[in-house]
């Protein structure tokens, strides 16, 4: 998904949630109460047929909630991953309340971030369930409705391709007292992470100050843009952009010469290079070629990206500083909880 949309969530689960946290607050019992599975069906039709085209408006609150559920419950792993999902389990079951925050904390760090994202924007949503009163669903509540689904617990589907379900597949009959346990544990842990979710994401100042290049523990700044100009040959801010610029025509004309090229989206060519100032962040380059002469390209770019970019929400020039060159002002959506 992060490949094909730059979010990891599909829009027509992001939308889900819209719908549910501005239209459904109020209707009780609310991931408890099933949907109508003929409705759901059409649902999910309807997101896997046309994703771009999926509207909520009039839906059952209990089928749309349904259908984040099986969402959850149905992708190939959980969202903790198959690697990590036994340990939250074992931090809810042998880690003593007082550090279960702080070892929590360090597994999400461990988590690829776009799993992270997910379980941030899902908990979010989740304590806004649980703090409108009126539905009845409290975090407790909420975490025994939906945590079998989110940690793929006792899915005794046949066709579930989760690792975790295919190593339990053996022992299917009466549970035993580890299931038991898994459970009641991933219950618990989903109840204190829904209440907790505000505190979850922050790495603990004892991690901050433990990275070797930590800028905290270094107490660096940024450098300014004069001292970089100093560094190389060029005697002045212009002429150390008119060098940046007759660098990058050079490069782009040997193509990917000294790049590593990786997998990226179809029909684009993605590579990065390790850069020689002493920081592990490596520089990436994407490029694609375009059927139309640059001065269109360039104005499809600067002046229509309200038909390419999805997530814009708005958009203008604030200044013109001379013929080439303005102030422009845009805010883009981002996938809650983060901030447009």
């Amino acid at each position: 998904n992060v490949q094909r949309t730059g979010q990891p969530l599909p829009q027509s689960i992001q939308q889900a949630m819209r719908y549910l946290r501005s239209q459904c607050l109020d209707q009780v019992g609310i991931f408890r109460k099933s949907g109508v599975k003929s409705r759901i069906q059409a649902l999910r039709h309807m997101n896997e047929t046309s994703p771009d085209n999926v509207n909520y408006a009039g839906q059952s609150a209990y089928d749309v909630a349904d259908l984040l559920k099986q969402y959850f419950r149905d992708l190939p792993e959980p969202i903790f991953t198959s690697k990590l999902t036994d340990t939250f389990l074992q931090i809810y079951q042998f880690v003593s309340k007082e550090q279960r925050l702080q070892a929590v904390q360090a597994a999400v760090i461990l988590m690829p971030d776009e799993n992270r994202e997910v379980l941030q924007t899902l908990l979010y949503f989740l304590s806004d369930i649980a703090s409108a009163e009126e539905n009845q669903m409290t975090a407790g509540n909420l975490a025994v409705c939906l945590a079998p689904s989110i940690f793929h617990l006792n899915v005794s589907k046949k066709e579930s391709t989760s690792p975790r379900v295919i190593h339990k597949r053996g022992t299917m009959g009466k549970p035993d007292q580890k299931d038991l346990n898994e459970n009641m544990a991933a219950t618990q842990g989903l109840s204190h992470m829904i209440t907790d979710c505000k505190k979850l994401f922050q790495v603990s100042h004892d991690i901050l100050l433990q990275l070797s290049s930590s800028y905290m523990a270094a107490d660096a700044y940024p450098h300014p843009l004069a001292d970089f100009v100093c560094q190389g040959e060029s005697k002045d801010l212009h002429s150390y952009f008119e060098q940046s610029v007759q660098n990058l025509l050079k490069e782009s004309s040997e193509k990917f010469k000294g790049w590593l090229s990786t997998p990226g989206p179809l029909n684009t060519e993605l590579s990065c290079k390790k850069v020689g100032d002493g920081h592990p962040l490596r520089l990436w380059k994407v490029s694609t070629e375009v059927e139309a002469p640059p001065a269109t390209v360039l104005h499809r770019v600067l002046r229509e990206r309200h038909l390419w970019d999805e997530d814009l929400l708005q958009s203008k020039v604030v200044e013109a500083l001379d013929k080439n060159m303005e102030v422009y002002h845009y805010v883009m959506d981002s996938m809650a909880p983060h901030p447009r």
